[in-house]
């Protein structure tokens, strides 16, 4: 059940003249009050063909009447108004649960105290099977404006008491992270103009797809402007940047001007200061064109830092970083990933985005190494390879994984359902990309003997998963995968214990395909040769000693003493 407060309104007449019309495409059947402040001499137009509008509206509005002709300041934001809706599923509700529902709702907002006969006067009009609306004037019978503060949180809350107490579809409890649902105005506009998306929601998807772009705000918000955002700045007297809003071009007001929205306002996670924190975790000497020394390409490298993902969830403000910067790297992934598996890759993202955000305060320096891989892949100007994008698919999965067990845990049911559907997106994502991978590698199979040998590997190293590994149609693959790391030198059995260790396979769907990525990144190098390191040591050791001994100063040879010196001495 969802119970959805507007903003304040002035106009009592014009929204009971809506709720008692026909709607906007003839939806309103039979409005009629079917609970109020007073049970008794209430006009109901929608029952009494003499009431009308005028009069029901004249008595909400008599406390508001009285204290504005007592008070020099006119109250004009007096109409509270809250549409409450059952879920498609649930079942019927007479007038008479209907009329008891809104009355707990109107206890919890505060409009309506229970036991208090001084409070707000307020109906709750039906017109339809699944929902209601509840209307109200916001001035006490005593002139006071009733405590209003956080109303939609225990509105929120009295909503999913009453999904138990009537048996009803149950809701997951909010921690006000979640983004503003867009208005009906907004709705009705975008599909006006064509749009698929209302202006915020286009908007949210244009900032954070620029986010593993820059490394300031002053780059992020050069990056929005050149991405044909309209954008507005707050400075501060010294010029330093204190807030933005962002407009859709084409957005515009009844005068013709551009609509902006502030960035807190689209998403909790998207205001200035909270950027801000997230730009300014990565080193400030690193830079896409700048690193060195590092093996393999961004593509690798993701894939490397998401393997030490879930020993950074053991602290809360670590755990949420790194979780913010897993979404930031799944949009870098999919803004760089190619065109059949980008769909699948952007919708994984725009789910995540939910997941990235919890009350939990996160520590985002911890979170550096991930953000700044994630910023080299936007900005790298080659694609992956195959083996190298499949890898980093398949560890996205696994970090996703693990990212939802964590919010799980935590009781975020929010953040951890929005993993799950993010999960779904990578793994059909996953499986496409693995298929050139197994196309190149299916058509040379290990010998016979060879594979039989690697089988005793597999039951040595994943005993619990082999029956499932041998039986998964990717089996053969899997052998020309072991089979190519042994040729570099590498041991099978220990690259089995290895990647089973980084990635659990009892969740896994196809085990086999799993190791297939996990070794083809971790083999993809020669292994180093311990002897031929060991005798380089041992030369270089010697090439050391005999250097030191050449450019050491030679002593110099005491002569002999003479018989009379000796003598002397004596």
């Amino acid at each position: 059940m969802i119970a959805a407060i507007k903003r304040p309104g002035a106009n009592t007449r014009g929204l009971l003249a809506y709720l008692y019309g026909r709607g906007t495409h003839d939806e309103h059947f039979d409005p009629h009050i079917v609970a109020g402040f007073a049970t008794l001499g209430m006009p109901d137009p929608g029952r009494d063909e003499n009431a009308t509008l005028t009069e029901l509206a004249r008595h909400l509005d008599e406390p508001v009447r009285l204290r504005n002709s007592e008070f020099g300041k006119k109250i004009t934001d007096h109409v509270w108004h809250c549409p409450v809706r059952a879920a498609p599923e649930d079942r019927y509700l007479s007038d008479a649960e209907w009329g008891e529902i809104a009355q707990r709702i109107v206890e919890a907002a505060g409009i309506a105290p229970a036991g208090d006969d001084l409070a707000c006067r307020w109906i709750a009009v039906r017109h339809a099977d699944d929902h209601i609306h509840i209307v109200a004037t916001t001035v006490r019978e005593d002139g006071r404006r009733p405590k209003l503060h956080d109303s939609g949180i225990r509105v929120g809350d009295e909503c999913r008491e009453i999904e138990k107490d009537y048996g009803l579809r149950q809701l997951k409890k909010g921690d006000r992270t979640g983004t503003r649902r867009p208005t009906q105005a907004e709705i009705h506009k975008a599909e006006r103009l064509g749009w698929e998306q209302t202006s915020p929601e286009w908007l949210q998807g244009r900032i954070r797809a620029a986010i593993p772009h820059v490394t300031n705000a002053e780059e992020f918000i050069a990056y929005l402007e050149a991405d044909g955002i309209e954008v507005q700045v707050r400075r501060g007297p010294s010029g330093d940047l204190l807030g933005y809003a962002v407009g859709r071009p084409g957005d515009l007001n009844e005068q013709g001007e551009q609509i902006f929205h502030p960035g807190g306002k689209i998403a909790p996670d998207l205001s200035l200061p909270k950027i801000q924190g997230r730009l300014e975790s990565s080193r400030p000497e690193e830079h896409p064109t700048a690193r060195r020394n590092q093996p393999g390409t961004p593509w690798h490298q993701a894939t490397g830092a998401l393997d030490t993902l879930h020993t950074d969830l053991t602290d809360d403000a670590r755990a949420q970083a790194h979780i913010t910067a897993l979404g930031e790297l799944i949009e870098a992934t999919a803004q760089k990933a190619p065109a059949d598996l980008r769909t699948e890759i952007r919708a994984a993202s725009k789910a995540f985005a939910r997941a990235q955000r919890s009350q939990i305060r996160a520590e985002d320096r911890a979170a550096h190494t991930l953000r700044s891989v994630a910023r080299d892949i936007a900005n790298t100007a080659t694609g992956p390879d195959g083996s190298a994008l499949a890898a980093l698919v398949a560890a996205l999965v696994w970090a996703t994984i693990v990212a939802g067990r964590w919010h799980e845990a935590k009781g975020h049911a929010h953040q951890a359902d929005a993993a799950r559907q993010a999960l779904q997106h990578l793994q059909a994502a996953a499986d496409h990309a693995l298929v050139p991978v197994l196309a190149e590698l299916e058509p040379r199979p290990p010998r016979e003997q060879a594979q039989r040998l690697l089988a005793s590997d597999i039951r040595a190293a994943v005993p619990d998963h082999a029956d499932r590994i041998l039986s998964d149609p990717a089996w053969p693959a899997l052998a020309t995968v072991l089979a190519d790391a042994e040729a570099r030198g590498h041991q099978p059995h220990q690259l089995l214990k290895e990647a089973a260790a980084q990635r659990e396979l009892t969740t896994a769907r196809q085990p086999a395909r799993v190791l297939i990525t996990r070794i083809q990144h971790t083999s993809r190098n020669p292994a180093p040769n311990r002897r031929a390191e060991a005798a380089r040591s041992r030369s270089t050791m010697a090439t050391d000693i005999t250097s030191r001994q050449v450019q050491a100063p030679q002593p110099v040879a005491a002569t002999p003493p003479t018989s009379q010196q000796h003598q002397q001495r004596r």
